[in-house]
């Protein structure tokens, strides 16, 4: 049994006291395979750093987060679009998407980044991952315009069963997480609506930590506390879950 985490920081300096003991806590619980979004032009060497510790498991994207998207965006671009067409090896997009929730000064900034790296996503055929906050429709909408879309996952979905028709129309597939076990959480009854061919795993990691840990640090070993609430969604195995969620990150990764 195998499973991945498809969106985790665990390269952030919230785990520079413990790095490589949270990526062999991961392994042996079976979490083969993280992939690990970066987040801005800052980042980039960290990411690097932490991804060298364990190359075969330790998977990189590259991207600009929307809320690191302000009046100079354009010159950060061209550093992620430098990278993502480098000889370094990138599995992914991301994190990219649309962020309205506390600020929308820079909305149409963030609309025109994302919408440049996704069209780079198409050309070099990798996935994105996608973050949205008070935004869904308006990154349904960005993504419907394009004549070439990349394939992707709405990373952290926890909207409700029309957002998630939508987004899987579009060919994409949603990022489930540790909100999936809150108590007062509706994503249960969406995902009963769904399929499991249209999920995929993540703890996004050092946020949003699954029940029992609410409250904690997060990290990526905590994924099978996330497939268990999910077998129970679906009324099928852990194994069932592990098997199905590393096919459909395969599926838009490809590693």
């Amino acid at each position: 049994m195998e499973f991945v985490d498809s969106h985790s920081h665990l390269f952030s300096e919230e785990f520079d006291s413990d790095r490589e003991a949270s990526i062999n806590r991961a392994l042996d619980l079976s979490v083969k395979t993280i992939l690990l979004p970066n987040i801005d032009v800052d980042t980039i060497i960290r990411l690097k750093d932490f991804s060298s510790l364990a190359p075969e498991n330790c998977l990189p994207m590259m991207g600009l987060h929307p809320c690191s998207v302000s009046a100079d965006y354009k010159e950060h671009l061209s550093i992620i679009e430098a990278e993502l067409y480098s000889d370094y090896k990138y599995y992914g997009v991301g994190e990219i998407g649309l962020d309205f929730y506390w600020d929308k000064t820079f909305a149409e900034e963030q609309k025109n980044a994302f919408l440049q790296q996704c069209t780079w996503a198409a050309e070099l055929d990798l996935g994105v991952s996608v973050h949205t906050r008070s935004a869904t429709y308006e990154a349904i909408s960005a993504l419907k315009s394009m004549k070439q879309k990349p394939r992707g996952v709405f990373h952290c979905f926890s909207g409700s069963i029309e957002e998630a028709i939508e987004i899987i129309k579009l060919g994409f597939k949603l990022g489930i997480g540790g909100v999936l076990t809150y108590k007062n959480s509706n994503l249960p009854e969406v995902l009963k609506q769904l399929s499991l061919d249209d999920i995929v795993l993540e703890t996004d990691s050092p946020y949003l930590p699954p029940v029992p840990h609410r409250g904690k640090r997060n990290e990526s070993s905590y994924i099978p506390l996330i497939a268990e609430k999910l077998s129970d969604v679906f009324c099928v195995s852990v194994e069932t879950i592990a098997n199905k969620t590393t096919a459909n990150a395969r599926e838009v990764f490809r590693f």
